[in-house]
């Protein structure tokens, strides 16, 4: 067994022998060995790097200072995986080193690691790992006194055998294996070091009676008022329902509804009872395992069931949200069934019948309209898919899987009059429509303006419609004057929008308050200048872009030649010096390009945001998988008002689209016209250089 001690703090300054070492100056030791033949190791990170963006971005500034190959292979790590180590620089978990290149370069490169550690080879589309070599005895059992073999022991066993459309199975435990994680549970001394063996006793549901009598009490004491704290939480809390323990229903009212999973887990009229509650009480998380349990209680199909609960809901004036989780449910449900009814089923054929599906609820009048409104919103980026599949589709003939495009076709305009997406939901799922309000309707206009009057909108929600109507030109005083109200006690708090295309809604009001010349402007210019919270220093220069000056633009110009890191400073510029000119923003960006102190991965993403001045793409970085960025990248590598380098920055930016490379993580998925129309437009412009 390898051990390996914390840093010396003693302050002497003295070296010390190799097993007094940490982790981390191990590590940093064997990396600074490393490097050659095509092939680079980016320094141990700081918190300026701390996505895979940032570690690509810094390793092109590598690369450019010391005259490397741009086709160099390269390794880093960056901050998120250096939370790895601990304070001491203890290894407490295995450190992802991500890389770019060739896979096969940067895994020579790597090689097995320093002594007494092992890289861990994920394959071309993973990151690789560096963990701890340890010891185990003859059973394939650490010494429980090993913390990095307890871990490594414990994610083995919790790695999934397969998973199936019903349940995720786990490996059988070893006679050796299951005596060893009980002898751990005998009298723990500490609940928290506890988990990872009551988690994979229960995943296998082998936790004893008397051991979940024993653990329930120290739970409760050692984590009052904050029970899902504990990691083994729900593992614990399905042992005790599945041994019907007395004081379990105790324990679920205490959870609340993080309970629900387990309770749909363990279908009975009590659990039905209390989910229904939570679902009736606003709690979206309960609505899945109630639909399960009302299900394996009283209606076994799913669609008279949803129909059920969704009269339950509207009964009770449940909003839009509740009734949209109640149609995933279903659709999940229905879908779920298929596939157990066909385990050779695979995931792309799963994926089509859940498309058909939501077409198909559309218009079956068995369902409540609420429920038919929100499978109209899913189907319509799947009906195009649908088609194409028809003839293949596994869920009907060609003729019955074309009439049911038909009928949600024909149905689909008065289903969606006046509705919009979740704005409760995913947030990512919001940016995946974006695209879809690149104009918009007078229909869309009075939803959006709708939502910003409603109370019940919260943040993230004001975030995305405001930003839509401010950018469209149909934010008025109408909007300013809903949300006065909220902004002080609201709209101030920490949102984060770095991964959206929109901004803070704070930002934006305050760019609207400043457009109309509203006196509220004042107080809130007058608080985005005092220095606390923290939270809003990185985007307080956003709001220059309302009422713009040109102090405004000097100001934000002295930001971004700063070096410091952009939160859509640079982009702000673009659009607020584009305004002051009267010209197209695209027309101020390319001016930048080989400009000094103009970073120049930060102006090729201003560059294509701001290709569109009535929607800019406020995201951190290009994304990807959006169709938004494609379609904007596109627009700039062939306008013909821009230099053949801004042009070249569209053609290589599109040309590194996942429509190109990886063509089902776009979301929404791309339909086969859409698939063959972007290999065209690239085919097309095969002769051009892409900007390097």
């Amino acid at each position: 067994m390898v051990v390996l001690v914390g840093l010396d703090t003693t302050g002497t300054g003295k070296s010390r022998p190799a097993e007094q070492r940490s982790d981390l100056s191990s590590i940093k030791k064997w990396w600074r060995t490393l490097g050659g033949d095509g092939f680079a190791v980016l320094p141990p990170p700081t918190r300026s790097r701390y996505t895979q963006s940032d570690g690509h971005e810094d390793a092109a500034e590598m690369f450019a200072a010391r005259s490397l190959s741009t086709s160099t292979s390269f390794a880093y790590w960056h901050w998120q995986s250096h939370a790895a180590f601990d304070r001491s620089g203890g290894l407490t978990g295995e450190l992802y080193v991500h890389w770019g290149g060739d896979h096969a370069t940067v895994a020579a490169g790597l090689g097995d690691g320093p002594n007494g550690y092992r890289v861990i080879d994920n394959g071309p589309q993973g990151a690789f790992g560096l963990d701890k070599v340890t010891e185990k005895d003859a059973d394939g059992l650490p010494d429980p006194e090993d913390t990095a073999g307890v871990r490594q022991f414990l994610a083995r066993l919790g790695t999934p055998r397969s998973r199936t459309a019903r349940a995720v199975e786990h490996a059988p435990l070893t006679a050796a294996e299951e005596r060893w994680l009980h002898d751990r549970l005998r009298d723990p001394a500490e609940l928290s070091g506890a988990a990872g063996f009551v988690t994979a006793l229960e995943s296998r549901q082998a936790l004893t009676p008397e051991e979940t009598s024993r653990l329930l009490p120290s739970w409760r004491e050692e984590y009052a008022g904050r029970l899902t704290e504990w990691p083994a939480w729900a593992a614990l809390l399905d042992a005790l329902l599945r041994h019907d323990h007395e004081e379990v229903w105790d324990t679920v009212a205490v959870l609340g509804p993080p309970a629900s999973d387990s309770l749909g887990a363990a279908p009975s009229p009590r659990a039905l009872d209390v989910l229904r509650g939570w679902s009736l009480a606003g709690h979206r998380t309960a609505i899945r395992a109630w639909l399960h349990v009302h299900r394996a209680v009283h209606e076994p199909d799913p669609v008279r069931s949803a129909g059920v609960l969704a009269a339950d809901l509207t009964a009770h004036d449940a909003p839009d949200a509740s009734l949209n989780s109640l149609f995933a449910a279903l659709g999940a449900a229905i879908t779920r069934d298929w596939r157990a009814a066909r385990p050779a089923a695979d995931h792309d054929a799963a994926q089509a019948f859940a498309a058909l599906t939501a077409v198909r609820l559309a218009t079956d009048d068995d369902l409540p309209r609420p429920l038919r409104v929100a499978a109209a919103r899913r189907a319509d980026d799947q009906v195009a898919h649908v088609r194409e599949q028809a003839a293949q589709h596994p869920g009907g003939t060609e003729a019955e899987v074309l009439a049911a495009a038909d009928r949600y076709e024909a149905a689909r305009d008065d289903l969606l009059a006046g509705t919009g997406p979740d704005l409760t939901g995913y947030e990512g799922g919001l940016g995946d429509l974006y695209h879809r309000y690149r104009t918009l309707t007078p229909a869309d206009v009075q939803w959006l303006r709708d939502r910003v009057a409603d109370p019940s909108t919260g943040v993230q929600g004001i975030a995305f419609c405001l930003e839509l109507l401010l950018a469209h030109g149909e934010a008025g005083e109408a909007e300013l004057e809903a949300l006065l109200p909220r902004w002080k006690k609201e709209l101030t708090k920490q949102y984060r929008t770095t991964y959206t295309e929109w901004r803070h809604p704070l930002v934006t009001l305050t760019c609207l308050a400043q457009d109309l010349g509203h006196p509220a402007a004042e107080a809130m210019l007058a608080w985005w200048a005092k220095p606390k919270p923290l939270w809003k220093t990185p985007v307080r220069l956003l709001t220059h872009l309302g009422a713009p000056d040109e102090a405004k633009a000097a100001e934000l110009w002295d930001f971004v030649v700063s070096g410091e890191d952009d939160n859509g400073q640079l982009m702000t510029w673009v659009l607020l010096r584009a305004r002051l000119d009267g010209t197209h923003p695209l027309l101020v960006a390319e001016r930048l390009i080989g400009q000094r102190g103009v970073r120049e991965y930060v102006l090729h993403r201003a560059l294509i945001g701001v290709a569109d001045p009535a929607q800019p793409l406020w995201h951190y970085a290009v994304d990807p998988r959006s169709h938004s960025w494609l379609r904007r990248a596109q627009e700039v590598a062939d306008d013909p008002r821009l230099t053949d380098a801004a042009r070249a920055i569209g053609l290589k930016t599109a040309r590194e689209h996942y429509a190109f490379r990886y063509p089902d993580q776009v979301s929404p998925p791309l339909t086969d016209e859409q698939l063959a129309a972007a290999h065209a437009w690239a085919e097309a412009r095969a002769d051009r250089t892409a900007a390097d």
